[in-house]
């Protein structure tokens, strides 16, 4: 008895072992999801639009759209989730047209038909040669700039307005890091020492000098709402909070005319106050 259940627990020890190696071997494919093929194009919903490419310092070329607004008061710079590609994201378009902004949206390397594959450091370069691309290629005033980041693409936004100070930060569905998500959806894994890549946006977000909008639900089932909470708990004034409601997918949508009212409210009373004498 006491041999069958040694082997037992090195059965089970090893079966562990097995599954605690792949996922820190495959944790890159469960963080992205890229998609390849464009299903959609921004004047199929009757947006007005440029193709752009933008080149990396490391050479990597991102692909992207140019969405212009009509008397823009301002630009947003939008930083999409972990699945699919930049066509997903034309309702988000809409209403940041909608909302008098210009709209620069980009696929992180190996997304669409951005080159490359997807890394922690590889996103950083593709959020600064975006922010690059704005202010030198198109000279746009940096404090005309709105960074937007959902989801994942709350760290490179987080990362980039605690480099580059914007006219403004909002992340949608944020998350503090990496290993914090990991512990949370596989708590029975050392996911916190297994993540290699780390995102922190928690370490980081006290370092924008911007006005920051959170926007989260409760309703979230991927990044839990108290994420959301303590970003906001350790960000520097001026900033506010806006709970929504719905998943993490469509919040945007079941909160639309909220979510609408609230942004435009932030942008009047600190995005404006930001961009007194710009050009």
């Amino acid at each position: 008895m006491r041999r069958m259940l040694t082997t037992l627990l090195l059965v089970l020890g090893g079966g562990y072992a097995a599954v605690v190696g792949l996922a820190y071997a495959f944790q890159d494919r469960l963080l992205y999801f890229p998609a390849r093929e464009l299903v959609v194009t921004p004047d199929r919903h009757g947006l007005p639009y440029e193709t752009v490419h933008v080149d990396t310092q490391d050479g990597e070329r991102l692909h992207g759209w140019w969405v212009p607004a009509d008397d823009a008061r301002g630009t947003l710079l939008f930083f999409h989730g972990n699945a699919g590609n930049i066509s997903g994201r034309i309702e988000s378009i809409r209403q940041f047209r909608r909302l008098g902004l210009n709209v620069l949206i980009v696929d992180y390397r190996g997304y669409g038909e951005s080159t490359g594959s997807p890394s922690e450091e590889g996103l950083y370069r593709d959020a600064e040669a975006a922010w690059w691309y704005l202010t030198k290629t198109r000279a746009i005033d940096p404090r005309r700039i709105v960074v937007f980041g959902r989801s994942l693409g709350a760290g490179p936004a987080t990362w980039l307005a605690a480099r580059h100070p914007p006219g403004a930060l909002i992340v949608e569905s944020p998350f503090t890091s990496v290993p914090d998500i990991a512990a949370h959806h596989y708590p029975w894994l050392p996911a916190r020492l297994l993540a290699t890549t780390r995102f922190d946006n928690l370490a980081r977000i006290g370092q924008v000098d911007a006005p920051l909008l959170v926007i989260h639900s409760p309703g979230d089932e991927v990044i839990p709402f108290e994420h959301g909470r303590r970003l906001f708990e350790a960000a520097e004034e001026p900033k506010q909070f806006l709970e929504i409601e719905g998943s993490h997918n469509d919040g945007f949508l079941v909160s639309e005319d909220r979510y609408l009212r609230a942004i435009d409210r932030f942008l009047r009373e600190y995005f404006a106050r930001s961009n007194t004498g710009a050009t």
